[in-house]
């Protein structure tokens, strides 16, 4: 099986501060850094370090070609990442004393897919590969529809969430993994169970993850539901923990490991992410997380 991660590539603006910045407020960031990010090459990122063989389709500037560089350097293959004339699509991430984010997008040449690009995208795969979407780039549902056409397994972080989202064609998405907040503007549901249940009697197909942060994360589908406590860590910055999460979450459990087992390896997965550092650069090896789920055991 292949994996081909259709998003998001950014350039991320990483700032070090006492507190989120308030209105009116002007304060200064105790460390700066500049970070390959877009929560489409974070999730390559986390299924090749994973054990997935993954491509990535996109777009980025002239200023980010070095993210393609980074792709290739995690044996991600990026020759379906196309130049545009628009700048890449940039991020300004705030981190606090508690390792907590907040982040304003710049969509740039990520909100410039076409509809060449997404037939030049989708003609290396199979029927069997699975794609991989967020909502970070334009086009998302014909990109869903066409990777059906094919027979593509479509996989759904649909973050950050947006309104129109309801009118996408998520009856065709085979995979679909979101936080409470997405779950939420979904659904109209708060708790989570009904957040579950109102995603399965809409999409009676889909295989559902719901990921609650420190609280955990659910998996269901029509025959299983079942839950993982999240590992308890002292977090340094969240900022890829979910993405993390999905790419671990995806190869274990398209590696043949049950819902209980994939659950349970992407938690561990994003619990050592939020210790480190940085979106892609957090994300840990596979033999990292397999040897402290050992140790867990």
């Amino acid at each position: 099986m292949k994996a081909l991660v259709f998003g998001s590539l950014n350039i991320d603006h990483v700032y070090q501060l006492p507190h989120f910045v308030r209105p009116g407020e002007t304060i200064s960031s105790s460390a700066y850094q500049r970070n390959t990010g877009g929560k489409g090459l974070n999730q390559a990122v986390a299924l090749a370090r994973a054990g997935m063989e993954v491509w990535m389709a996109g777009g980025v500037g002239q200023d980010g070609l070095f993210l393609k560089d980074a792709l290739e350097a995690e044996q991600v293959n990026a020759s379906l990442v196309a130049l545009s004339d628009t700048p890449t699509g940039h991020a300004i991430i705030q981190v606090d004393q508690q390792g907590d984010n907040a982040i304003v997008l710049f969509g740039g040449a990520n909100q410039c897919v076409t509809g060449a690009l997404i037939h030049q995208a989708l003609a290396p795969f199979a029927p069997g590969d699975l794609i991989l979407l967020q909502n970070e780039i334009n086009l998302v549902p014909e990109i869903i529809r066409q990777a059906k056409e094919r027979g593509l397994s479509v996989a759904l972080n649909p973050s950050p969430a947006s309104p129109e989202m309801s009118a996408w064609p998520l009856e065709q998405v085979d995979w679909l993994i979101l936080n409470e907040v997405e779950g939420r503007d979904l659904t109209a549901q708060t708790d989570p169970q009904g957040i579950l249940d109102a995603l399965l009697v809409r999409y009676p197909n889909c295989r559902v993850v719901l990921t609650l942060g420190e609280d955990g994360a659910f998996y269901a589908d029509r025959t299983c539901r079942c839950f993982q406590p999240a590992f308890h860590v002292k977090a340094t910055d969240t900022t890829a923990a979910g993405d993390t999460f999905t790419g671990y979450f995806l190869t274990a459990a398209l590696s043949g490991h049950s819902p209980q087992a994939s659950l349970r390896t992407a938690a561990c997965a994003a619990a050592m992410a939020v210790c480190r550092p940085g979106a892609s650069a957090s994300i840990p090896m596979a033999a990292e997380v397999l040897a402290h789920l050992s140790a867990q055991a």
